[in-house]
């Protein structure tokens, strides 16, 4: 079995930071962490050089990088992506879909597989997340209206009973019959989570019941303090801050929310309820200018400047071009996060919330040799993946 020995790493682990350590890997799983730098026979040698040796990054919601979108529906497009992602510290992910036709969002769930088995050069595809379709017209955003209606069972459980990599599916609680849709996605081991939605607070509660126990990107394309007749109502952002055990999720990029709203989302919910996601588009790693939201055939042009993808218009966010590195960096150096508690929220948390703990987000023996090297700015030096460098500076 081949082993791995990187020497001179400052090593975050859930307890903290230790210094000076040599981390010990056997094929594809962390076998130790030893004192100094002891000399192990016939095992390579990374040199760490003092910087940090961290779990490997995990992002639950990207829908592409590097040119690719997943809904181009082809493998070239989920490894095009995947490789790009692994550059910037990324080890594990999780596909995004948007709302579009019917035929393209089952061609893309069919082709996960061959695409999973062809990845070996970046970040493990551990699931599907479908973002939509079922979602408030109001609140839209970026996904084309005309794709958008209410949960219909017989097309949602026809999608589940033939596309079992799905982990994840986002919709609007509040929708005629999405109730029973979240229950139906939670008896069959898939998450629930909210978003694209006008919702107050009484149907979050309603449908955290019913397994809607996250929320994708707080604060983007929901409810905050409402009317209805006069009277306010709590939105979907007050629920998620009154609700303890709901798990959110925060594109941190700088743009989509500023220093303040991160600041306040991890004063109240905490590293353990949040999860760094970067919600990429195709023009993640890119130059900035013209792109395309969704599949090359069906999707939607926007233009990307100042670091974020917008309509053509103008007037509203088309996505984000962020990698995970991006993230941790902002957290840190925008929210006044400590670096152990940012790196938390891009790998344990959104690890526990996609149920794999037990396997990835943490440095610990027995777990997956998923490791991001990077330096003091959070610049990624190296790229392991199940105890392979796929990326080295």
């Amino acid at each position: 079995m081949e082993r791995l020995n990187i020497i001179n790493g400052n090593i975050i682990t859930p307890n903290g930071i230790i210094e000076n350590r040599t981390l010990l890997i056997e094929g594809d799983k962390i076998s130790g962490i030893e004192s100094g730098n002891p000399f192990y026979k016939n095992a390579r040698i990374l040199d760490a050089n003092g910087l940090y040796v961290s779990p490997g990054f995990i992002d639950i919601h990207t829908h592409g990088a590097g040119g690719h979108d997943f809904m181009d529906g082809t493998v070239e497009a989920f490894l095009g992506a995947a490789e790009m992602h692994a550059r910037y510290g990324t080890t594990s992910l999780v596909p995004t879909t948007c709302a579009g036709k019917i035929d393209e969002l089952k061609h893309t769930l069919s082709i996960f597989g061959d695409a999973k088995k062809q990845n070996n050069h970046g970040a493990q595809m551990i699931g599907l997340h479908l973002e939509g379709p079922y979602f408030s017209l109001k609140q839209s955003g970026a996904q084309d209206p005309k794709y958008i209606h209410d949960p219909d069972p017989a097309e949602y459980e026809e999608i589940v009973s033939n596309y079992p990599d799905i982990i994840r599916w986002s919709a609007a609680p509040e929708l005629k019959g999405a109730l029973e849709f979240g229950r139906f996605m939670t008896r069959h081991g898939i998450l629930p989570s909210i978003a694209h939605t006008d919702a107050i607070y009484e149907e979050v509660a309603e449908a955290f019941k019913s397994g809607f126990t996250h929320i994708t990107h707080l604060y983007s394309c929901m409810t905050g303090v409402t009317r209805r007749n006069a009277l306010r109502y709590a939105g979907v952002i007050e629920s998620a801050y009154l609700i303890d055990d709901m798990t959110v999720e925060i594109i941190a990029d700088g743009i989509h929310l500023p220093a303040s709203l991160l600041q306040l989302i991890y004063k109240i919910k905490g590293t353990g309820r949040i999860a760094l996601v970067t919600d990429s588009m195709r023009a993640a790693g890119m130059p900035e200018g013209p792109s395309i939201l969704g599949s090359l055939k069906e999707g939607q042009p926007v233009i990307v400047e100042e670091g974020v993808a917008k309509m053509p218009d103008r007037t509203a966010f088309a996505g984000s071009v962020a990698t995970a590195d991006r993230l941790v960096r902002n957290m840190v150096n925008m929210a006044g996060v400590s670096l152990t508690d940012a790196v938390q929220m891009m790998t344990a948390t959104p690890a526990k919330i996609c149920k794999i703990f037990n396997q990835t987000g943490s440095i610990a023996v027995g777990k997956q040799a998923d490791i991001v090297i990077f330096d003091e700015n959070i610049t990624v030096n190296t790229t392991i993946v199940n105890g392979e460098i796929i990326y080295s500076k």
